[in-house]
């Protein structure tokens, strides 16, 4: 599989990536190919060895992290000292006077409105319209067909309309609970109309209105006998459906038929680590549909159950206000791009020295270029910005480097300065340390900084891996550096006036058929301080959702300015295991449960390019993952055979025996291929025997080289 190049001044471009860029991502722009590739040219080389030397200077901390825990090895860590050398090396930095934010033009989804965040793999246009379209949700059907409610039908075909009571009565006393009736309940009520600009609600021959009256926003058909009515609470909407004729509405007095659901609010669409986008052709594949998106023509039709279905984007919803005006509601999801880091090169163009392209720098510049289309429409953004998520930056220098290129990128495009929004995912130690200084390098750009509990603890084991023997992951969630990292964030953001005017973000629920479980726990984001956190599903939108109706977290936030602030020192503690006296079958469990979930993803990154994906755990226990979950199970495993506390022998019986669960795990799929059957020409055993194996010396112990080379492998072999 060769890569065709076309000479384009200093850069030998390929022709996949090259034609879409002359052909469709810039058609209906100001800006000519020739302008484009001109400016991109001078640009990327003057960027480029800015971006090679930041990666260097991780390098060269992280040495001089790995000498310094050498020569204190088996002594006390004394914080003082600790962070004494971590500023002398600059690791850490002097923090600056306080500051507030000064991001303008953001949009309501950002600022005013909390709720739900999606994540969707912008390689698979399906699923990226599935997410665009959650603005708006059945909450009858996700509760319907989920484990929240309990019946012996449920996972059945056939409607159980005892489940579909018990859903009726799960949102009716929701509403009672939050949006309330004055003088009665939401359960047996009769009808709904609109009189006077009032919702009025009928039972039993009288009337009543909402106890706040401000609730009610507008309706839909004839005012005496709405088709819609809209509800508003903590700035979410419902739209209650009445249609007596519809099976749903069979046992409702009121004729209420469905509850949709205001979902979710944003979603980011990705192209890092949700995606297997290893060359031009991947790469222009994920270009072509935030392309499509921010055009607003994306389409994918499929079958399903024997039918011919097509997808789109869904229109703007219109109701008629209280006053009797036309009222529309932004009927999809506001769109964010995550870009990929500052790490990881692409031959999709060759510089002038022979190197290739940093891919952020690629991605910077044609994922805002798409953008130009939604900026004349004001369909995605209608305050006229462009939402780019950065991860995996390093350190104030990084974010810095960041608001440089999208500077660049604005100078290219023609834009405004500023248009350019940046989100920081501090999943990064020295991000988390320097938290305050990186949100400064960006205070006219940021928009959203958030955590991730694995990215960042495969960060934490790397960046201390000769400290000592870590502790077990399932204890990682208790450690004092944890607490104190995920405090932080909210503190800092707060500190520096996040609230009402960007997002505080907190991290993905895993486990997608476990929505009573994530009903229970994940409240607990917002009781944080977050103001939007992730979502695997549009269906988890919806019932993450119930929890914005909950909270007011513009009100949570204020209680939360006033705590006392996470510790630095408590931030910096080592999660190293003080003697650990763990016995063999203890070692050999926790090795097997990262062994089998770190193959279970491989197999599939590898073998069919799949980057995201519900991969079944040990337990058969589905679980949503990305490249986050490979380096802290890599990671984890290296440090452990790095400190003696298991062998190389031994993690590779596990592996033999994992792989074993993996292939029966996956004996339905058609397109699957089996690594028992040869282990040594298993390309997909053998990247996952490595991203262990070579974890140590993998940079910042990221997955991505390792696993970019292998499918670039694999890719041939397929070809």
């Amino acid at each position: 599989m060769s890569i065709k190049y076309l000479n384009v001044n200093n850069l030998k471009v390929s022709q996949t990536l090259l034609s879409f860029v002359n052909n469709e991502l810039l058609n209906d722009t100001e800006i000519s190919p020739e302008k484009f590739w001109t400016d991109f040219d001078k640009i990327v080389h003057e960027l480029a060895p800015k971006n090679k030397e930041l990666i260097s200077v991780r390098k060269d901390l992280q040495k001089k992290i790995n000498e310094w825990h050498k020569k204190n090895r088996g002594n006390t860590i004394h914080i003082e000292e600790y962070k004494k050398f971590l500023k002398e090396i600059g690791y850490l930095k002097d923090e600056g006077p306080d500051f507030q934010i000064e991001t303008n033009n953001v949009d309501k989804e950002i600022c005013e409105i909390a709720g739900p965040q999606l994540v969707v793999p912008i390689m698979n246009s399906r699923y990226a319209l599935n997410a665009a379209n959650a603005r708006w949700v059945s909450l009858y059907d996700s509760l319907y067909g989920t484990n929240i409610i309990e019946s012996d039908e449920g996972g059945s075909e056939r409607y159980d309309p005892l489940r579909g009571q018990e859903v009726i009565k799960y949102v009716r006393e929701f509403f009672d609970k939050y949006i309330p009736i004055d003088g009665t309940s939401w359960k047996n009520i009769a009808a709904l109309k609109v009189i006077n600009k009032d919702l009025i609600i009928q039972k039993d021959d009288y009337e009543y209105t909402l106890k706040d009256k401000n609730k009610f926003v507008g309706h839909r058909g004839d005012a005496n006998k709405p088709s819609a009515i809209i509800i508003k609470n903590n700035n979410l909407h419902f739209e209650i459906i009445i249609n007596p004729k519809a099976f749903s509405a069979a046992h409702d007095i009121a004729g209420i038929s469905d509850v949709i659901a205001e979902s979710a609010i944003s979603t980011i669409c990705d192209n890092e680590d949700s995606v297997a986008a290893v060359d031009a052709e991947d790469k222009v594949a994920c270009y072509k549909n935030w392309l499509g998106l921010m055009k607003g023509d994306l389409k994918v039709q499929f079958e399903k159950n024997g039918k011919n279905l097509e997808r789109k984007l869904n229109p703007d919803r219109s109701y008629i206000s209280k006053e009797g005006k036309g009222l529309k509601l932004h009927g999809r999801s506001l769109l964010l791009i995550r870009n990929v880091g500052h790490l990881m090169t692409s031959s999709s163009i060759i510089l002038k020295d022979g190197s290739e392209v940093p891919e952020g720098i690629m991605d910077a510049f044609i994922t805002t270029a798409a953008a130009l289309h939604d900026l004349k429409k004001k369909r995605n953004s209608r305050t006229g910005s462009i939402y780019i998520v950065k991860p995996k930056m390093h350190g104030p220098d990084e974010t810095a480097f960041t608001d440089l290129i999208f500077s660049k990128v604005e100078e290219v495009l023609g834009l405004k300065k500023f248009t350019c929004k940046i989100g920081i995912m501090d999943e990064e130690r020295r991000t988390s340390a320097n938290l305050k200084e990186c949100i400064r390098s960006l205070k006219n750009r940021v928009f959203f900084i958030n955590t991730g509990f694995l990215d960042r603890t495969g960060d934490e084991i790397h960046t201390s891996m000769e400290a000592g023997p870590m502790i077990k992951k399932g204890d990682m969630k208790l450690s004092k550096w944890i607490s104190a990292y995920e405090n932080n964030n909210v503190d800092i953001g707060l500190k520096c006036g996040f609230s009402g005017k960007a997002q505080i973000g907190k991290g993905m629920w895993a486990m997608p058929d476990k929505m009573k479980e994530m009903l229970e726990d994940k409240i607990n984001h917002l009781k944080a301080g977050a103001n939007c956190a992730w979502v695997p599903s549009p269906t988890a939108a919806s019932l993450h959702t119930l929890h914005y109706h909950q909270i007011n977290i513009f009100n949570e936030q204020k209680k939360i300015l006033n705590r006392e602030k996470a510790s630095l020192d408590d931030l910096l503690t080592i999660p190293v295991a003080d003697r650990p006296n763990w016995s063999v079958d203890e070692i050999n469990n926790e090795i097997s449960n990262s062994a089998q979930t770190l193959l279970g993803y491989v197999v599939r990154w590898i073998d069919q390019g799949v980057g995201c994906s519900k991969v079944p755990d040990i337990n058969n226990v589905g679980l949503m993952e990305d490249r986050a979950t490979l380096r802290i199970s890599s990671q984890h495993i290296s440090n452990w055979i790095h400190h003696g506390i298991t062998t190389k022998i031994q993690v590779m019986e596990i592996m033999r025996q994992m792989a074993k669960v993996v292939d029966e795990q996956n004996k339905f799929d058609i397109n699957y291929e089996k690594m028992t059957d040869n282990y040594e020409k298993s390309l997909a055993f053998k990247t996952a025997c490595d991203l262990i194996f070579k974890g140590k010396e993998q940079p910042s112990g990221y997955t991505e080289p390792l696993l970019h080379l292998n499918r670039l492998k694999k890719k041939i072999i397929q070809s």
